[in-house]
């Protein structure tokens, strides 16, 4: 089987249910201590301020520590004010205030406060407060409706860079292929020459003899060997193949033989002449013989009247031959385009070899594979990445999409002590990604309570518990201390695990887990990631995800 292709199967809101229960077991104990709080109105307007104020009186060697960060949700704690000290005899009397709001209408229930006195924890009643609506005057202030939601398109990407880039080498590369091969070239001298039928090109050689000054210096060798040459190639293309290779007296027997077979209609004086030539020819350039240079003129007019004597004794060609001879044509043109088609294939196939074997040098092979295949994983790497806060508090996170809402049930007990955000992406079961932010009141409190610690490491256990209720068997985990950029700090918990990949949970293959739990005493945070082991590009997501975490709560 191809693992490749086989992804992790535990569910987003499946995940986030077993941290919800975690949540639900820190209500299990009941235990009270009191010290004086207040409010300043128990009836406030959306978005106005209320003063909450906390009185603790102890001795002047205590150390009293109040609470810190966002700990009355579900209000907002817009301002801590400095703590006012009074001396009363032996004792302080000290005073500690919070500006408070809402920006939603309803009842809600400031959490009892826990405050650490000489390291004894006391805890303060909870409040109840009433956020009322504004009312609007209607017939002075116009109403309109809600504006429709409107979906955000990702950021532009410079894809049309990239489109150019690839245009303007495959306009290269396709300028190249015609230039060197499709493109009909300019003929060369000699090109043009070859191409001229045989009497022409014969007429043409003796013309650029009459241009030589061969006879001038008395090079008289290399003046016969050209005329002759005329002679000879003319008759070794149009009467006897041969005549380039055979000697004089051969070539000349060969013509009497022709002569007398009726296959050439040449006259034995005709041939005499020739002979004539040829072999003076044969003294000049083997016995170095001087011939008169006027000779030498007068055998060059032999041969020009001997090549218009040969061609006028050719029969001349059937409508067969011209038909093969023209089908021949088509062949060698055929022939000539299926080559130009090859060269251009082997070109190409090149061109791209080089082209990979250069990226792949430069980049890695797999990369370039995984590239070219479009693998979904390293395509959700190379994404455009979202960065974005999810839940209340905040958690600050870099993501390949974007995390959607997932509807956690509560249940109706709980509603009124937790309130809980939770947000996921899953790529096909192939990497998920989730983020829950639980606010909650009403926590057991005392000397015997739980601290944020334990509740942090019950969730940890929840999370494991809900991935092994998926179907997760032989869970490896490890527990380290994590920081984040902006000095949030929390639990690390990774490891590896098996889990099943069919709803008959029979056929399993690895994955690996990163949970991150943050915690104060009154809100739990957790990154859940679960991922296919073995996966470089999941693994490098993974990374950039964790160092991207930030987390916009104090921590106790």
């Amino acid at each position: 089987m191809n693992y490749d292709f086989i992804f992790i199967n535990i569910k987003i809101k499946q995940t986030i249910k077993g941290v919800l229960s975690v949540f639900f077991f820190l209500f299990s104990m009941v235990s009270f201590s009191q010290v004086k709080s207040s409010i300043d109105s128990t009836s406030i307007k959306i978005g106005a301020q209320i003063t909450y104020k906390i009185e603790v009186e102890t001795d002047t060697v205590n150390r009293v520590i109040f609470p810190e960060g966002q700990s009355f949700m579900p209000l907002e704690m817009i301002e801590s004010y400095k703590t006012d000290t009074t001396k009363q005899e032996a004792k302080y009397k000290l005073i500690k205030k919070y500006g408070l709001t809402q920006f939603d209408s309803g009842r809600y229930v400031i959490p009892k406060q826990k405050v650490i006195i000489a390291g004894k924890q006391y805890v303060t009643d909870s409040l109840l407060v009433n956020v009322n609506n504004i009312q609007v005057d209607t017939t002075k202030q116009k109403l309109f409706d809600i504006k429709p939601m409107i979906s955000v398109e990702k950021p532009s990407s410079n894809w049309w860079l990239y489109a150019l880039l690839a245009l303007a080498i495959l306009s290269l590369v396709g300028f190249l292929i015609y230039w060197f091969i499709w493109r009909k070239k300019p003929l060369t001298e000699e090109e043009q020459i070859a191409l001229l039928p045989p009497y022409d090109r014969a007429k043409l050689a003796l013309q650029k003899l009459d241009e030589s000054n061969y006879l001038e210096v008395d090079n008289y060798k290399d003046y016969y060997s050209e005329l002759t040459f005329a002679i000879r190639r003319y008759l070794d293309e149009k009467v006897y193949d041969q005549a380039l290779e055979s000697t004089t007296d051969q070539l000349i027997t060969r013509l009497n033989v022709l002569t007398d077979g009726n296959q050439i209609d040449l006259s034995k004086d005709e041939i005499k002449k020739l002979e004539a030539v040829l072999k003076r020819a044969d003294l000049v350039k083997f016995a170095k013989s001087a011939p008169d240079i006027e000779l030498a003129k007068i055998d060059r007019t032999v041969i020009d009247q001997e090549i218009d004597v040969v061609k006028e004794a050719l029969p001349e060609p059937s409508e067969e031959e011209k038909l093969l001879d023209l089908e021949y044509k088509k062949q060698q043109e055929r022939k000539e385009k299926r080559l130009k088609i090859w060269v251009t294939i082997a070109a190409l196939v090149f061109l791209m070899g080089l082209t990979f074997a250069a990226f792949s040098y430069k980049y890695g092979f797999t990369n370039v594979v995984d590239t070219i295949f479009q693998k979904e994983t390293k395509q959700l790497l190379d994404g455009g990445w979202v960065d974005s806060d999810y839940g209340f508090p905040p958690i600050t996170i870099s993501t390949p999409e974007v995390l959607k809402r997932e509807e956690v049930p509560i249940p109706d007990e709980m509603k009124d002590k937790i309130k809980m955000s939770a947000f996921g992406f899953e790529l096909e079961n192939k990497f998920t990604v989730a983020t829950a932010s639980t606010v909650f009141s009403g926590m057991p409190t005392g000397e015997n309570a739980p601290t944020s610690d334990d509740n942090l490491l019950n969730a940890i256990e929840g999370s494991l518990k809900a991935m092994e209720t998926e179907g997760g068997r032989n869970i490896i985990s490890n527990k380290d201390k994590f920081v984040t950029p902006n000095g949030a700090e929390g639990v690390k918990t990774s490891g590896t695990f098996e889990y099943p990949i069919d709803d008959a949970k029979e056929d399993y293959v690895n994955g690996q887990f990163v949970i991150l739990g943050f915690a104060n005493k009154d809100v739990m945070q957790q990154i859940i990631i679960t991922y296919l082991k073995d996966d470089i590009y999941l693994d490098q997501v993974v990374e950039r995800i964790i160092a991207s975490v930030e987390l916009n709560q104090k921590q106790d």
